[in-house]
């Protein structure tokens, strides 16, 4: 992979959100992406809805909707506003479903990267799921062995200590005979 590449794979990376426990991405981060119009994008889904399963598309919810304009301001609904209905969302399957249906030449060129942002991403979170098991199974062995190394650290130290010397009285004491 090309250093441009890589970097238009990490650009595509960021416009991955995770909505119902699967990582997605909205249809107008597709559609521009793709370098068509949302609506456009949309049209084609409608007119080859059976191309596109449950797991590979569905509309979020207004909730979802107003979670993602909470942390991205510029999602508005309402007459004359950005969107008129909630997104979609394109599971990685999805995605790759709509490069064959848009059948533009960049759409087919970006469907690859779509498809590695995906896979980096499953990798990512692959990988910190087996450090985060490693380092919970490190905790458990080491929560036992803090007890033990605790009491020889304590024992050292009695040890290393010399003992407590009887202290001499001050001042003048008389011999008792």
């Amino acid at each position: 992979m090309s250093a441009t590449q890589a970097t238009a794979v990490a650009e595509i990376a960021q416009r991955i959100l995770l909505i119902r426990g699967q990582r997605v991405m909205l249809d107008s981060d597709i559609a521009a992406l793709y370098g068509v119009s949302t609506k456009r994008l949309n049209e084609q889904v409608k007119r080859n809805r059976a191309r596109f399963p449950d797991a590979f598309l569905f509309r979020l919810t207004l909730k979802e909707l107003a979670i993602l304009r909470s942390h991205f301001a510029t999602l508005r609904l309402g007459h004359g506003e950005h969107r008129k209905y909630p997104p979609n969302a394109f599971t990685e399957h999805g995605a790759l479903m709509l490069a064959s249906v848009l059948n533009s030449p960049r759409a087919i060129e970006l469907s690859v990267l779509v498809i590695q942002a995906f896979v980096q991403m499953r990798q990512f979170v692959q990988s910190h799921a087996e450090i985060s098991s490693r380092i919970n199974e490190l905790e458990k062995r080491l929560g036992t062995h803090d007890a033990a190394i605790a009491n020889l650290i304590k024992a050292i130290r009695q040890l290393a200590s010399p003992p407590a010397k009887p202290s001499r009285p001050i001042g003048f004491t008389a011999p008792i005979e």
